[in-house]
């Protein structure tokens, strides 16, 4: 397994501001993790009493974890793709599609 630090040739500046960026997005997030949670109580609560999920729900949470995933990518310095609030917010397109059939077991 190879070990490679790579060196910049990005001047402080530039560093900086991606480091307040991230900083922005990482409050973001832990907003996001809330209202996932708070989501999933709502999901579960509605599966138990309607016997059914809410789809409208699923494809918001699902928009949400496509997020999250973005803001942890750019916060990890894996992608240059700058999150929303400072770029567009993951259309359904974007996103991973859900699975058809949820099971329990």
């Amino acid at each position: 397994m190879s070990t490679e630090t790579r060196t910049t040739t990005v001047n402080r500046g530039e560093i900086l501001k991606r480091l307040i960026v991230t900083l922005v997005c990482l409050i973001f997030f832990e907003v996001l993790t809330l209202i996932i949670e708070v989501a999933t109580l709502f999901q579960y609560a509605y599966l138990l009493v309607a016997k059914k999920r809410s789809e409208p729900l699923r494809r918001l949470c699902n928009g949400l974890s496509q997020y999250g995933y973005r803001i942890m990518r750019y916060a990890t310095l894996n992608d240059n793709r700058r999150p929303f609030p400072f770029a567009e917010f993951p259309s359904d397109e974007d996103c991973e599609p859900p699975a058809k059939q949820v099971q329990f077991r």
